[in-house]
């Protein structure tokens, strides 16, 4: 994954940068296809903000937050990504079992027998 970074009217220390990139890297647990992130600070006064950008096949998320200090910043602006494409692996998987779960939820109770009672075929039961 390709992280790039950007500054707005402060320096980024090298160590906040490092720890940036660390914890971008473990993004990738949720999703196999990221293919960018990037990663812009900007400081007004006391406020540090942090804004993230990630790119995946066919989506685009972005996490923003502000807080007092540059890594609390950069890890609530994780934070927000992480959940975001975590729900997103949520979706595909559910996609992908989603028919399993659907008959299962049709054909009823395991112990019942569609044409026991003739009930579950939708008519009464003939009695000779």
């Amino acid at each position: 994954m390709r992280i790039t970074t950007t500054a707005r009217h402060c320096e980024i220390d090298p160590e906040d940068k490092l720890f940036a990139q660390t914890h971008l890297e473990k993004l990738s647990r949720y999703a196999r296809d990221l293919h960018e992130a990037h990663l812009t600070l900007s400081c007004e006064n006391y406020r540090h903000t942090a804004e993230i950008a990630v790119k995946l096949k066919g989506h685009d998320f972005v996490g923003r937050e502000t807080a007092n200090n540059v890594r609390i910043a950069i890890m609530e602006a994780i934070t927000g990504l992480e959940h975001q494409i975590r729900k997103l692996k949520e979706r595909r998987l559910e996609r992908r079992r989603g028919d399993r779960t659907r008959t299962a939820d049709v054909i009823g109770s395991p112990g019942e027998v569609p044409g026991d009672d003739g009930e579950a075929l939708g008519g009464t039961a003939w009695e000779e």
